[in-house]
């Protein structure tokens, strides 16, 4: 099973402003991009995977709370999968990395809350591997 990963990015402040910087973080996968903003706090999105497809998810503006799950593991019943909880938000400099196989779901924190994500398949490509489920599919905490 692919487990989503963490990368951790780092803030530098001096007289000039503060800047935040992923270092480690390599883009060489990346072929595309696109900003979410939820229209409401209330508003969850989401059970959406893919099989192929991994992406990026990068809080900027306000926080974020995305439930993850591995939907494309065959030895654990689809029913019985606990999803795993990750809180991005825009003071700790943090990307999260979901492989594919996995499907996502999630949901502001705050009012004008702004979620940056990148992936590795054209738009073409990620329609052909698009998996959905019911939100109500796995019990996620928000």
């Amino acid at each position: 099973m692919v487990q989503p990963i963490k990368i951790e990015g780092a803030t530098f402040s001096d007289t000039r402003g503060k800047m935040k910087f992923f270092n480690t973080f390599d883009m060489a996968q990346i072929v595309r991009l696109y900003e979410i903003s939820p229209a409401s706090t209330e508003i969850v999105r989401g059970w959406q995977g893919h099989y192929k497809e991994k992406k990026w998810f990068y809080c900027y503006t306000g926080a974020f709370v995305i439930n993850t799950i591995h939907f494309a593991d065959n030895d654990i019943p689809m029913n019985n999968r606990i999803p795993q909880r990750f809180v991005l938000n825009e003071n700790s400099p943090l990307i999260l990395e979901v492989p594919e196989g996995n499907a996502t779901a999630f949901k502001s924190l705050e009012d004008g809350s702004k979620l940056m994500v990148f992936s590795n398949f054209t738009l073409e490509e990620s329609k052909n591997d698009d998996v959905r489920f019911p939100l109500e599919r796995w019990n996620a905490e928000w």
